[in-house]
């Protein structure tokens, strides 16, 4: 049997699959470092790209420094979301997370730290984890998805605590009520569902579709993002993105945006990045100005 030799791939051939990767990309996930000085984005290959915010936001700015200071394969699938700690960073796609220490990160050594895939129902079921959320407060980390299940995990022990169950479709995003241990999940059933982490019972649920002023049935009922500060919610999708009154569940103002939005956050004086089906993250230092784009 003749034995099959090596042979170097020439350098045409990959300049050409690379610029196809890129053509093809979608950011899925961004996250910043604990420092503020770097940025992470996930992809649709399993990528993760880290960028130097303070590199390209220096008056002497180069080219080169919008693309990645390095980029390492993190999931065998898309990164669908990421969270960072004081000193990790946290990324997830089909049916795991995984935990990278960012001192190393930017020593170029990726070497995953841990993964934990949560308790499915079956072994067979690897459903994608759309969102991942940080309670400080209880050291914890709350993921959810295609299982339908928001499940809590200790980041101390690793273990997998409780999970919640209400939705009756994907779960595609998470935020949290910083004054009261209480976090909020929109999915593709259409509805808004307020979680007491106490009692790990549902406390209130919105069926957002339902108010005619922010329905759009032609879009979809789904929820793709939401974001909340105190007793205040704003959240989009299918229906029109809209500001909510918690307490009174009240639409208060319906945002004229005829797009499907898929992140919203309340903003206060910070560099804001947007990211989706391009291999280019868009840095805004305001709001009506986008200042540059970061590249893979």
């Amino acid at each position: 049997m003749e034995r099959a030799v090596p042979h170097a791939v020439p350098l045409g051939q990959i300049e050409v699959f690379q610029a196809l990767q890129r053509l093809h990309m979608t950011i899925f996930s961004q996250s910043v470092s604990p420092c503020g000085k770097f940025l992470a984005a996930g992809n649709n290959y399993g990528q993760i790209a880290v960028f130097s915010l303070s590199a390209a936001l220096s008056s002497e700015a180069k080219e080169e420094s919008k693309k990645p200071v390095v980029t390492f394969q993190a999931h065998d699938g898309p990164v669908y979301c990421m969270v960072s700690t004081d000193r990790h960073l946290l990324s997830a796609g089909d049916g795991e997370v995984k935990a990278w220490l960012w001192a190393e990160i930017l020593k170029k050594g990726c070497k995953e730290l841990w993964r934990r895939q949560p308790p499915y129902r079956t072994s067979l079921e690897v459903p994608e984890i759309n969102a991942l959320l940080l309670v400080p407060k209880e050291n914890s980390l709350i993921l959810a998805g295609g299982d339908c299940q928001l499940h809590t995990m200790d980041l101390e022990t690793g273990t997998f605590t409780r999970a919640l169950r209400g939705h009756t479709d994907y779960i595609h995003c998470l935020a949290l009520r910083e004054r009261s241990p209480e976090v909020l999940s929109g999915g593709e059933d259409g509805t808004v569902r307020l979680w007491d982490l106490r009692s790990a019972q549902e406390v209130q649920t919105i069926e957002v579709y339902k108010h005619e002023e922010c329905s759009r049935p032609h879009n979809g009922r789904w929820i793709g993002c939401l974001a909340t500060d105190s007793d205040w919610m704003v959240c989009g999708g299918g229906p029109a993105l809209t500001l909510w009154h918690l307490r009174s569940s009240t639409p208060t103002t319906v945002f004229p945006m005829r797009a499907p939005q898929k992140h919203v956050t309340f903003y206060q004086d910070l560099v804001l990045t947007a990211a989706g089906n391009s291999c280019r993250v868009d840095v805004f230092t305001n709001l009506g100005y986008r200042a540059f784009s970061l590249s893979f």
